[in-house]
């Protein structure tokens, strides 16, 4: 995925932050389907990791029955999401480290980590090396 910049309704980032928002001290994952390019479903997948606080892995039945349901729509994988309760909206080591399989999808990160306003940036992420896409919303 290399536009400069992507659109994302309005809709799907006011769930996305209200999902980081209602679990603050765990980070939130999932995926985001599109059809025709543009995201239109957001399928929240439990975070199973052994440090939900730090790291994000997604359930591996959830994340396959979100695939298939995207399938069953029309719908492509879109961008994978999580959240950062205490740290910025950017790639961790780890989240560098464990990206891979999914290089056409947009990995989006979500921070609480800031005074009152919630962040959330785009990013691509290609051989353990991420370059930021920009984001903005669209009312579709």
């Amino acid at each position: 995925m290399t536009p400069k910049d992507i659109q994302i309704p309005r809709k799907i980032t006011n769930q996305l932050l209200h999902l980081a928002q209602i679990s603050p001290d765990t980070e939130v994952c999932g995926l985001i389907g599109s059809k025709n390019g543009i995201p239109s479903h957001c399928y929240p997948v439990t975070n199973t990791a052994e440090q939900p606080q730090q790291r994000f892995l997604l359930d591996a039945s959830e994340q396959i029955a979100a695939l298939t349901h995207m399938r069953g729509q029309g719908e492509e994988l879109f961008a994978i999401y999580h959240s950062h309760p205490n740290a910025p909206a950017q790639p961790s080591a780890l989240d560098l480290d464990m990206a891979g399989g999914y290089e056409n999808a947009l990995y989006l990160i979500i921070s609480l980590n800031t005074k009152g306003i919630l962040e959330m940036r785009g990013f691509s992420i290609r051989d353990k090396t991420a370059q930021e896409v920009g984001l903005s919303l669209s009312d579709e």
